[in-house]
């Protein structure tokens, strides 16, 4: 799918991947971008920028989504495309807690249920005209894991396998629909720390980031990685999951080391 002309919707787009998503977007000659964020002055310094729409909205909230896919439909008529981009993330210490029961809850709400409410929402539409596209932003994590992180790996492999439903579900209906699976960006969930095992293979630029998502639109891929090489540790792991454990408990206790 081509940008040029389309409508677009991003959530998380008041900073990092999501704000130059909405940038790059607007480059492209999108015809309407509506910048979606719990921050709702960072959403309104965004849509200042390019001339968007800025919405406030807790994305872990249906009505909240329902609302933003009412109010888009209202001023622009259709949504051709909606990134469900925003995500948060929770780190552990070394005492086997996995995180608290609200920290469950919440991540669980932002990181896989905002995806769902997305479909639920915008993919009645799209059906109706018989062509859409639905990009959600899941990690490496979810392909691969997270150290240090149940919640995070947990979350994210959701988000995966909710994008694989949709796209076996909806993919003969002119629905396309792809899962962003980046490593370590440098963006205000990685500032102040090295990026742990996600930075092994280098911090990206979201600018990078943004580049491989068009790519992937125009090519209609699945399966977005900005770092290339989570493709061969994903076929690692399935061609061999004891040894592929056995790494990661290695790049643990590195870790711990370092």
């Amino acid at each position: 799918m081509d940008v040029k002309d389309r409508i677009a919707v991003v959530t998380g787009g008041a900073s990092g991947i999501g704000a130059d998503l909405c940038r790059r977007f607007k480059k492209e000659g999108a015809a309407g971008i509506v910048v979606v964020d719990r921050n709702e002055e960072g959403a309104k310094a965004v849509a200042a920028d390019m001339g968007g729409i800025a919405m406030a909205a807790d994305v872990g909230k249906e009505e909240d989504i329902a609302r933003v896919v009412k109010d888009t439909l209202a001023e622009f008529g259709k949504i051709d495309i909606f990134i469900s981009n925003a995500g948060i993330s929770y780190h552990e210490g070394e005492v086997a807690t996995f995180g608290t029961n609200d920290e469950w809850q919440n991540i669980w709400q932002v990181n896989v249920m905002a995806h769902v409410y997305a479909a639920r929402a915008v993919l009645p539409g799209m059906l109706e005209r018989g062509e859409g596209y639905i990009i959600s932003t899941a990690s490496a994590a979810g392909l691969l894991s997270q150290i240090g992180s149940a919640t995070y790996a947990v979350t994210k492999h959701g988000a995966v396998g909710f994008a694989e439903y949709l796209a076996i579900r909806y993919g003969d209906d002119g629905i396309r629909v792809s899962v962003l699976c980046p490593q370590a960006v440098k963006t205000g969930m990685t500032a102040g720390t090295d990026g742990g095992s996600a930075g092994l293979d280098g911090f990206l630029e979201v600018e990078a980031v943004s580049d491989c998502v068009l790519k992937a639109m125009r090519d209609e891929t699945f399966l977005i990685l900005p770092h290339p090489e989570v493709l061969t540790y994903m076929q690692r792991k399935t061609s061999n999951y004891d040894r592929w454990l056995g790494g990661m408990r290695r790049l643990r206790q590195r870790m711990i080391n370092r």
